[in-house]
């Protein structure tokens, strides 16, 4: 469900000391209810979602598009990244933050995790069009249980990056964000099982899956 702009600015999230100059582009809440301890398994979820190979046709069209037409024109070339064409947004970072984990690499996108905290989890991403975060949250739920946030929040690179930003609103809202909610309701589910409700024992969640996820916190 997508949500208001308040929803991530209201929250005292750390990002904030990091983006004054940056936009809200993209508030939703993601369809993983869990409890307190689980964002760990969120992030891990994340890091590992790969849209170009998408169960939904139309992502993946529409991925393999972007990807292309990146590659013939240079959108994506390493002069345009983080550390080329704009500076890391770790260069900003309070020395606590420097000193969080980094929390899981990407598996499958160029986005480099920035900082990794008990309910919220950063990392960036620059090319041709923009500078951009994307920022996940673990928010109580209004069954007294817990939820992953997701905010993109995003630098236009000039008056092409804002033309970008503005034609490809139209496919996020439509086709990109409806059917990835649905991908990461189906991988949640079928990675946590019968999703557990307060007080429920630890069984409904791996071990395994769980030991892993803290480990690449840096919490375990």
């Amino acid at each position: 469900m997508r949500l208001p702009t308040t929803a991530h600015t209201s929250r005292p999230w750390r990002i904030h000391e990091l983006t004054p100059d940056f936009r809200v582009e993209d508030v939703w809440a993601l369809p993983t209810p869990g409890r307190r301890h689980d964002f760990p398994l969120l992030v891990e979820e994340v890091a590992a979602l790969d849209l170009s190979h998408s169960s939904f046709r139309a992502v993946r069209a529409l991925f393999t598009i972007r990807w292309k037409l990146g590659e013939l024109l240079g959108w994506d070339a390493p002069r345009t990244g983080v550390g080329e064409r704009v500076p890391t947004l770790r260069d900003r970072m309070p020395e606590d933050l420097r000193n969080a984990g980094t929390g899981p690499s990407f598996d499958a996108v160029p986005f480099r995790p920035l900082y990794l905290l008990d309910d919220e989890w950063a990392a960036e991403i620059a090319n041709q069009t923009m500078h951009g975060v994307l920022h996940l949250g673990w928010v109580p739920d209004d069954g007294g249980g817990y939820r992953g946030q997701l905010a993109v929040l995003v630098k236009p690179n000039g008056p092409f990056g804002a033309a970008y930003m503005a034609a490809i609103r139209p496919f996020r809202y439509l086709i990109v964000y409806p059917l990835m909610m649905r991908e990461i309701e189906k991988k949640w589910r079928a990675h946590s099982g019968t999703l557990p409700g307060v007080g429920e024992p630890d069984k409904h969640f791996s071990d395994d899956r769980r030991d892993r996820a803290h480990r690449s916190s840096g919490q375990g």
